[in-house]
């Protein structure tokens, strides 16, 4: 049932309910609510309902009415609409509330009355902060947050101002209060009655009493200030002759960052133990806010920084500050501009086609194509169809002519990765490719000229597979006009942490991720780990801690860094098979899945692997002898 709550100078307010299709205010004991004060007329106003609307009107021309600070003559009511006759003021609900007792009513009778006022004022508290929840979703301007639970909650308490204040600094936060010290406050967003920003926010404040509040760490409910004991000497309450204040702690991870703030200047004994509680509440919600505002705002910094690193430490889209490094940047440069081939080599996963394409990219070919071939991704049968087109007919299923990626990387760059895992029939066809720039197409005569640069990248030590008679000596040297070596990420130094860093910015964003960074515990395992697979590694791990991992920072053990659990001592046969299951899986990861290349620099049949994978996906069951995932290979 609506009402209407009247806020007399000392004791608590008086509650009215409007029931009746017409209510009467005024300060004759005739009317329905009775409320003497200064100002208010014999018969001043009436509240009409017609079923669904309430409505304020003027029963006297020369009475005046002013709903939440502005004046009327008539007006709709809403919840929560502040309504001023002469000095009195009374708020007006949609929800219920027991009526207060009259001046003549016993104090029993006053007691469960107000038992069931503060029953009604915490569903109301309840109501607006379900509603507020609901702000909280769908807003995200920290600045519309904050004000919004300002004026829920001077609505809530029947204050005619609120306050927020934060302690000042940056690490407020984290840096604890020392003894003494007197910590300086900002306001960081005020609210009036008519839902408005305060403009002398800072002269009605209590300096006293939010001190204490700060130093103590504790909420602090002030019923008459003038005449506290506490703080009634305080030059600022005398100033500002206050009445009614609460205040409660704004708390983060157990310091205190600032406080909320609400009083009435007009009220005494406004406030209630009831309310108090409430505005702790709010100080929570206002505590969360501020807090991830405090965070996002961090790692924006920190994202700006990280971004005004990497200016000084990238090479187009290649990270590295490492002497290494800079020599392959300061080679690259060099070989751009021409059209000499390069020879790129290095452990997997160390980043080839990277050096490849930014090799095109600072090329006078840049606007040309950049074609790239795996020559260990494609059959045996079809790597010369692939390379240099075929002509329809040529063999069972070529229904069509097709050029090769010689032909589509006309006036470009051809990047020939895994060049090691060429047959050797083709190297003698690629060798003359290179060398007469003249392809011929399978099933054709013809040939045809291409103008292209070549790039070859292999993790295979090529003059170890000449000795072996695996690759032809003549190509080798056609290929390695200069020379690429890419240093393994373990010997890379703090390169590992930068591009680790990068990854989880890039990453976080695609995944739709909560994560935003590492713990210093994360951080020095990526470091020390010697990363076999190199930055292919690294980045599968990463995505794969992102997808994972609930918390806001990876921890070792989202990466698979953790301390390894203690074994058992298995049998001999045992040990070996477990020892070849996690080595064939570990070479796997270097080579990216890729379970032909695996098998071929296992020198093991394909079949063999399949049977690992199949162990893998299939674990016995514990107790029958089976072995557990490696949590350290990533699939």
């Amino acid at each position: 049932m609506p009402t209407l709550r009247y806020f007399v100078a000392a004791g608590a307010p008086r509650v009215y309910c409007v029931h009746k299709p017409l209510t009467t205010i005024g300060k004759a004991l005739g009317n329905d609510v009775a409320v003497p004060g200064v100002g208010v007329a014999e018969h001043h106003a009436q509240i009409l309902f017609d079923g669904r609307d309430f409505s304020l009107e003027e029963l006297d021309k020369d009475a005046e009415i002013a709903i939440n600070g502005k004046r009327k003559r008539r007006a709709r009511l809403v919840h929560g609409d502040r309504v001023q006759l002469g000095s009195v003021e009374l708020a007006f609900s949609m929800f219920s509330e027991a009526a207060a007792a009259a001046k003549d009513d016993d104090d029993d009778d006053a007691t469960s009355k107000s038992g069931k006022s503060g029953v009604s004022a915490e569903l109301a508290g309840v109501r607006k902060l379900f509603a507020f929840s609901e702000r909280l979703i769908n807003r995200r301007n920290v600045d519309e947050l904050l004000s919004a639970m300002l004026d829920d909650v001077i609505e809530l308490t029947h204050a005619d101002k609120g306050f927020l204040l934060l302690v000042e600094g940056d690490d407020a936060a984290t840096k604890p209060a020392v003894k003494g010290e007197e910590r300086r406050l900002s306001i960081r967003a005020s609210r009036n009655v008519r839902k408005e920003a305060i403009t002398n926010a800072q002269g009605q404040i209590s300096d006293s009493i939010v001190r204490q509040v700060i130093e103590k760490a504790r909420p602090v409910i002030v019923s008459d200030a003038i005449s506290d004991t506490n703080f009634g000497q305080s030059e600022s309450v005398i100033a500002m002759k206050l009445s009614s204040v609460m205040c409660a702690p704004l708390l983060s991870q157990g310091e205190v960052i600032g406080a909320l703030y609400v009083g009435n200047d007009k009220v005494k004994h406004l406030f209630d133990r009831t309310q108090l509680e409430l505005l702790s509440i709010f100080a929570s919600q206002a505590s969360l806010i501020l807090q991830n505002a405090m965070l996002l705002n961090a790692l924006r910094a920190d994202k700006a920084k990280l971004t005004a690193e990497l200016h000084d430490k990238k090479f187009g889209e290649i990270i590295g500050v490492c002497a290494s490094m800079l020599e392959v940047f300061r080679k690259l440069q060099k070989v751009a501009a021409t059209d000499i081939s390069v020879l790129i080599t290095g452990e997997t996963g160390t980043g080839k086609e990277l050096i490849a394409k930014e090799l095109h990219r600072r090329s006078p070919r840049a606007e040309g194509p950049f074609v790239t071939i795996n020559c260990g991704a494609i059959p045996e049968n079809l790597i010369e169809s692939e390379l240099f087109g075929h002509v329809k007919g040529a063999f069972t299923g070529a229904v069509m002519s097709r050029a090769g990626k010689f032909q589509i990387a006309d006036k470009g760059t051809l990047f020939l990765d895994e060049i090691g895992e060429l047959p050797l029939n083709l190297q003698v066809k690629l060798l003359r490719a290179l060398q007469e720039r003249v392809v011929v197409r399978v099933g054709d005569s013809r040939p045809e000229k291409v103008d292209i640069r070549v790039v070859a990248a292999t993790n295979r030590n090529l003059e170890e597979e000449i000795r072996e008679g695996r690759f032809r000596e003549d190509l080798y040297y056609r290929l390695n006009v200069v020379n690429l070596w890419l240093p393994p990420l373990r010997e890379r130094g703090d390169d590992v942490m930068i591009i680790a860093k990068v990854l989880l910015s890039k990453y976080a964003d695609e995944l739709k991720s909560a994560v935003r960074g590492f713990s210093p515990g994360a951080l020095a395992s990526i470091k020390k780990y010697a990363w076999p697979g190199n930055i292919r590694q690294l980045e599968n791990r990463i995505k794969k801690a992102l997808v994972l991992c609930d918390q806001t920072l990876l921890s070792p053990e989202d990466l698979d860094l953790g301390p390894s659990a203690e074994t058992s001592i298995l049998p001999l046969e045992k040990a070996k098979e477990e020892f070849q299951r996690k080595y064939v899986l570990e070479v796997l990861e270097r080579n990216n899945g890729n379970r032909t290349q695996t098998a071929r620099d296992l020198g093991v049949d394909p079949r063999t692997i399949f049977r690992y994978l199949e162990k893998e996906a299939n674990p016995m069951p514990s107790g029958a002898g089976g072995v557990a995932r490696d949590p350290s290979t990533d699939g």
